[in-house]
């Protein structure tokens, strides 16, 4: 099995995924004319000026909670000291490229999921990658495959590595034993994901931006602290990403190892292309009411997750210094830990703890919730197959506290390669898809208007459309005639 896991390793990470995240990334961003640099302040927008209640799903802004509550986790603390300890400083700036080309990819992968959602038989709204791969490329089949590798990691396998963060945190800052940490966590995921995708919600928008903020202020006081030191360590990043610095610090990777490490730690932090936020994506009513508006929702998560969090942690951690790129030098969250511990003494290891803690349990419950999406498409949506799941989820958490690191990660990382391979393919397949549907929301947003979606307005886009969600008549919300015109 490990000579398996190794060998998808070698050719989808070492051939495969390291280009073709970012030559999806840069093929959509500029098919949709750069539109996360010249729509920037659009991202924010569509989330600030969405409304807060929802009948038919959850909101936007729960929808956004959700997925950083999957997107913000181990990748943010542990993953950031792994990609710098196997790939050198120049690591982050490859972890920044694939989040800015990965916006795009983002909105792209969630604007489609808007597009091609259901209704399940209680109302709500459902969809994801195997939905578009069904509804959009007619290919059933390549849904099933998608679901298979994404139950295997998001929902099983990567419960596990956030809870082997978690245990290792607390066993470092507080010596509690992994088991018994395992067991605890086990415990508070099952109160939550028991009460579904809406309880899951609700706790990931009370939970995630209080999180995000706290960990970024002490981010920012670190950072204020080493001021003077701050553009030499940026500049320190750039010139590692292309291997003019690679002797720095002991380091001798080079340019491979930083853009393979930044790439690969960058996508499991963010998860732009992978296929997996989507899933929440879908499950959100729009607003406006167009499948784009949600697509920018998700872009906007990419770039909290990476380009700020990951960020936050990269500094603190460059800054202190205290990076061993021997043999023997420390990784994961316990560099982390280190790192902060030498900027504010003793409390850093048991702030990185807490915040591990946090950052991890909730995206095991946003795991659950897109696990929750793929098991309806499989028709495995039903009590007693979601009460398996659930359990077997719980047992993945108490698993992963016990195994070594490197272990737990390999496998995670063979799973998300072949499920992102999928997804991007469908993408590139659909791409046009999402032109048109971006042109029509910046067409109407030009004109001043809201944007509302009608398919009955888009010839030749029908096909496997539920026109029930997409003929709804909403332009009376925004002050719209029938026609489209402004009232």
């Amino acid at each position: 099995m490990t000579a398996i896991v190794d060998f998808l390793n070698t050719v989808l990470w070492g051939y495969v995924l390291v280009w073709g995240l970012l030559g999806v990334g840069v093929y959509l961003t500029v098919r949709l004319g750069g539109l996360q640099f010249r729509r920037f302040t659009e991202f924010f927008r569509v989330i600030l000026t969405s409304r807060e209640t929802s009948h038919d799903g959850i909101t936007p802004l729960q929808a956004l909670t959700v997925s950083l509550a999957s997107r913000v986790g181990t990748g943010n603390l542990a993953g950031v000291a792994v990609a710098i300890y196997l790939g050198g400083p120049g690591a982050i700036f490859w972890m920044w490229m694939v989040a800015l080309v990965g916006m795009a990819t983002a909105y792209a992968e969630s604007t489609l999921a808007q597009l091609y959602k259901v209704r399940n038989d209680e109302g709500q709204y459902r969809g994801g990658p195997a939905y578009y791969m069904w509804h959009g490329m007619n290919a059933k089949w390549l849904g099933y495959v998608f679901c298979f590798f994404f139950l295997c990691s998001f929902g099983l396998i990567f419960v596990s590595v956030q809870a082997n963060s978690i245990a290792d945190a607390a066993d470092g800052a507080m010596g509690i034993p992994k088991l018994a940490t395992g067991v605890v966590i086990a415990a508070l995921v099952a109160v939550v994901i028991f009460g579904g995708i809406r309880s899951i919600a609700l706790v990931a928008e009370k939970v995630v931006p209080a999180m995000a903020g706290i960990y970024l202020l002490v981010a920012l006081v670190v950072i204020v602290m080493n001021i003077t030191e701050v553009p030499a360590m940026l500049a320190l990043i750039v010139k590692s990403a292309f291997g003019l610095e690679q002797a720095a610090g002991g380091f001798t990777g080079g340019l491979t190892a930083a853009l393979l490490n930044g790439v690969k730690r960058g996508l499991f932090s963010n998860e732009a292309g992978m296929g997996s936020a989507p899933h929440i994506a879908a499950d959100a009513v729009p607003d406006p009411h167009h499948p784009s508006s949600q697509g920018l929702v998700q872009g906007l998560g990419v770039f909290i997750d990476t380009i700020l969090i990951c960020t936050a942690t990269a500094l603190m951690i460059l800054l202190s210094g205290v990076v061993d790129y021997g043999p023997d030098g420390t990784t994961g969250i316990e560099l982390t830990q280190n790192a902060l511990a030498d900027h504010i003494g003793a409390a850093g290891p048991f702030f990185i703890a807490i915040a591990i803690l946090f950052f991890a349990y909730t995206s095991i419950l946003g795991n659950y919730a897109y696990s929750e999406n793929v098991l309806e498409f499989l028709g495995l949506g039903g009590k007693v197959p979601l009460t398996i799941f659930k359990c077997m989820q719980l047992g993945m958490v108490v698993w992963g506290s016990v195994q070594p690191v490197t272990k737990v990660f390999n496998f995670a990382d063979a799973s998300m390669a072949v499920m992102a391979t999928i997804n991007l393919v469908a993408l590139l397949f659909l791409s046009g898809t999402v032109v048109r549907l971006t042109r029509d929301y910046f067409a109407q947003r030009d004109a001043g208007k809201e944007p509302v979606f009608r398919i009955s307005q888009h010839d030749g886009l029908g096909k496997g459309i539920d026109e029930t969600i997409w003929n709804r008549d909403v332009a009376a919300e925004y002050g719209q005639s029938t026609d489209g015109k402004s009232a």
